[in-house]
């Protein structure tokens, strides 16, 4: 996945010399000169993390962290301080508005791009650790997160198969076999629909399409 980072700094050098290098490094990048254009950019492009200054025209980046993680739907949103200003009182001011991480200014972009990475990383493992599939044969039952899923009997059967053995590969000639059995002749597309249908359901990410062999499942 490509993540994108949005770069606010009022000083037009600092926009454009991290952005390329950032750019250099796979990233998708976006930048504003405010704190207030910072939090309009991140309502409509919903980037994976933010790269704030601290101190800005029109609105500061504490004020603007603040914002972003009391605003519904950006408030997940990695903020990373990234400022001059790297005495004690600013780096608690800004983990207190919400900071995931606070970099001084000056740092090395090799340095700055590690930071970038563990945090992203930190983040996305989170994500996969929280989302969580359970599956219940005995009471034929499938929770998210603790919430149930309400599935048909061969999509249940399809994915009680699937996670019965995470990262096994399962041929499209076994799927056929356990779940609609042998002697039931069914189309070439029936389990493209009802795999297409669960991953509606359950989360694109949990069930692997192995071209032209067949599926697995990971957590």
């Amino acid at each position: 996945m490509t993540h994108r980072i949005l770069i606010v700094d009022d000083e037009p050098d600092i926009l454009e010399f991290v952005g390329y290098n950032l750019k250099k490094e796979g990233y998708e990048v976006e930048t504003a000169t405010n704190g207030r254009e910072a939090v309009d950019v991140t309502l409509a492009w919903h980037p994976h993390l933010i790269l704030l200054d601290a101190m800005m025209p029109i609105m500061d980046g504490f004020e603007a962290c603040r914002l972003i993680r009391t605003t519904k739907g950006i408030d997940n949103t990695l903020i990373v301080f990234l400022t001059a200003r790297g005495d004690e009182n600013s780096q608690v001011k800004g983990f207190d508005a919400g900071a995931d991480d606070y970099i001084a200014k000056p740092i090395q972009l090799k340095a700055l791009a590690s930071r970038i990475r563990a945090v992203l990383k930190r983040k996305d493992i989170n994500e996969v650790s929280e989302d969580a599939i359970m599956v219940d044969g005995e009471r034929h039952l499938v929770t998210r997160n603790g919430e149930e899923i309400v599935l048909p009997r061969k999509e249940f059967n399809l994915l009680a198969l699937l996670h019965s053995q995470p990262g096994r590969l399962f041929t499209r000639e076994e799927i056929y076999d356990a779940v609609w059995g042998t002697d039931i002749v069914v189309g070439d597309r029936t389990i493209d629909v009802h795999i297409r249908n669960l991953r509606k359901k359950i989360g694109d990410h949990h069930i692997q399409t192995i071209k032209g062999v067949g599926y697995k499942y990971e957590d």
